[in-house]
């Protein structure tokens, strides 16, 4: 007697595999697969009887719930030494319900194994196959086999956010903190290739892990994108605690955090605003340090107490300086345009923006960053400044956002994105 072929996966299969795949896994959501489709069924794909008698007995007793009756039956199936390929496949797939039914993870894990790297299983299949074995082996604490399943996974069928936690937390738990980093970047690459916003979770392990590994400029970089993506206080705060005591930063970025700390409302010590004017002078803009004092002044925190005379002697100084800046523009701007030198056109151009000619100044900036400039990334960001400081606040914002690399110039463009954008949107409330 022979027994039918089996064309479409039977009904233990489905409920065995289904169930497996919704499978809670701490932290995780996962959505039930929906049921697997096998391959098309090849012309000789039929159970003969030595096979067929006792997987039918091993299907009943999986109805019955007695999955190790039903493992015991399989067994003798599996025994029969003139199997065909097609028969050692069902016997996969029914081993993998059983033991799966039966907690039996490592024998669940080794006939999905079977499964996966069989020709028969479509594609599809083999994708939902591999989150049901990552999730499966995550959930009896196998994190090494988890890892393999979700990463061929994410190799094989592209980026997934279940998939992607499960992976991260694999190596979280097992505090592979090397190794988390890793599996993030790659993860991190894939969703801006596909243009996905990162999950948040994984963005706050990878920032466990770079702080475990005293990676504070990683760290910074994985706080950017929390705060760009998800702008809660605490991601600010820590980010600015981080960034402030970030020993690395060159004095021009050191100047640009202590702007953003403005805009944020985080910078009120007079003493910080006088040192961030006096920045403002040594980088040959002077007029910008008098728009900064001016502004302290209009806050009163300068201009008030035992210090406001000397204040007012520091800013009398700085208009000086400034008055002395604007009468030497004509020839600075003409000396800039014919030097090869980026940063004169830089600080020329800046000093127009900020003596009100503005489109002559973003002019000249733009023929700046023509000219290969040392620091590209800072001099794009010198440039969203002064597009901010001549009134172009759209174009600024979009330039800013049009950073999403690594870098401290480069956060602190996305930062300055973030900060303008959340303010429009409260001043549009």
């Amino acid at each position: 007697m022979m027994f039918p072929s089996l064309k479409q996966p039977r009904p233990w299969l489905l409920t065995a595999l289904i169930g497996l795949s919704a499978t809670g896994v701490a932290g995780l959501t996962h959505t039930p697969l929906t049921p697997f489709a096998f391959s098309t069924a090849y012309a000789e794909d039929e159970l003969g009887q030595e096979v067929g008698k006792p997987l039918q007995q091993a299907q009943a007793a999986l109805d019955a719930h007695h999955p190790a009756q039903a493992l015991e039956f399989i067994k003798r199936a599996d025994a029969v030494p003139t199997k065909t390929a097609y028969e050692s496949y069902v016997i996969a797939q029914m081993r993998a319900a059983a033991a799966s039914q039966a907690g039996d993870v490592p024998t669940a894990l080794k006939a999905y194994d079977v499964l996966i790297t069989n020709e028969r299983t479509a594609p599809a299949t083999r994708h939902q196959m591999l989150m049901a074995q990552a999730s499966l082996a995550y959930g009896a604490h196998d994190y090494p086999s988890a890892a393999r399943a979700a990463s061929r996974y994410l190799r094989e069928a592209g980026p997934n956010p279940a998939m992607q936690t499960l992976l991260l937390q694999c190596y979280y738990l097992q505090q592979d903190w090397k190794g988390l980093t890793g599996v993030g970047k790659a993860i991190l690459a894939a969703d801006q290739k596909a243009k996905l916003i990162p999950a948040e979770n994984q963005l706050q392990m990878l920032a466990t892990a770079y702080d475990k590994l005293h990676d504070i400029t990683n760290k910074t970089g994985i706080y950017v994108k929390l705060v760009k993506y998800y702008a809660r206080p605490q991601y600010w705060q820590m980010l600015i605690h981080d960034l402030t005591t970030d020993s690395t930063l060159t004095p021009r970025m050191v100047f640009n955090l202590q702007r953003l700390r403005l805009a944020t409302g985080l910078l009120t010590n007079p003493a910080e605003f006088q040192d961030m004017a006096e920045r403002a002078v040594q980088m040959g803009l002077p007029q910008l340090a008098l728009n900064l004092l001016d502004e302290g002044y209009n806050r009163h925190l300068l201009g008030t107490g035992p210090q406001a005379a000397a204040q007012a002697h520091f800013r009398a100084f700085v208009a000086q300086r400034a008055n002395e800046t604007r009468a030497a523009l004509p020839s600075a701007v003409e000396h800039a345009k014919t030097s090869p030198d980026a940063g004169l056109s830089l600080t020329a151009g800046y000093n127009l923006v900020l003596n009100g000619q503005v489109d002559q100044g973003i002019a000249l900036m733009q023929q700046g960053l023509a000219k290969h400039p040392h620091q590209p990334d800072l001099a794009r960001l010198t440039l969203g400044m002064a597009l901010l400081d001549g009134g172009k606040r759209t174009e600024a914002i979009a330039l800013f956002n049009s950073v999403d690399s690594d870098g401290a110039a480069d956060n602190l463009a996305q930062l300055w994105a973030v900060q303008l954008t959340s303010h429009a949107a409260s001043a549009g409330k």
